[in-house]
C-alpha cells in the first residue's frame, strides 16, 4: 500500500521508487509548479495531491469538488498536464484519479 503524506491543502509526496528507474523530473520545480496551479483548483472547491512520480509520469489525486467533477479529465489534460509539460522538463504524462 502506498503511503500518502499531505492533505487537501498541501501537496503530498510518496517515497516510492519509480518502476522504470530513476526520474529526471526536478521535484522542487514540480512542487512549485503544482503550487502555481493549485489556486485555480481551490477557487472551484477542489484540490490535488501528488501521489507519485514514475519515470516521466506524474500521478495526482483530484480531491474535493475536482474529485467527482464531470470535466476533471479536461482539467487534467488541457490544464494541469499542459502546464506541467511546459514548465517541468521530463514530464510527459499526468495521470489523475478522484
Amino acid at each position: 500500500m502506498t503511503n500518502i503524506e499531505g492533505s487537501i491543502i498541501e501537496i503530498g509526496s510518496v517515497s516510492a521508487t519509480p518502476k522504470n528507474g530513476e526520474t529526471d523530473i526536478d521535484r522542487e520545480l514540480l512542487d512549485s509548479t503544482l503550487e502555481y496551479i493549485r489556486p485555480a483548483l481551490l477557487a472551484d472547491g477542489g484540490d490535488m495531491i501528488l501521489t507519485g512520480v514514475n519515470g516521466d509520469t506524474v500521478h495526482l489525486e483530484l480531491v474535493g469538488a475536482c474529485g467527482g467533477c464531470p470535466i476533471s479529465e479536461t482539467t487534467v489534460t488541457a490544464g494541469i498536464e499542459r502546464i506541467l509539460k511546459d514548465r517541468v522538463p521530463g514530464v510527459r504524462n499526468v495521470i489523475a484519479t478522484g
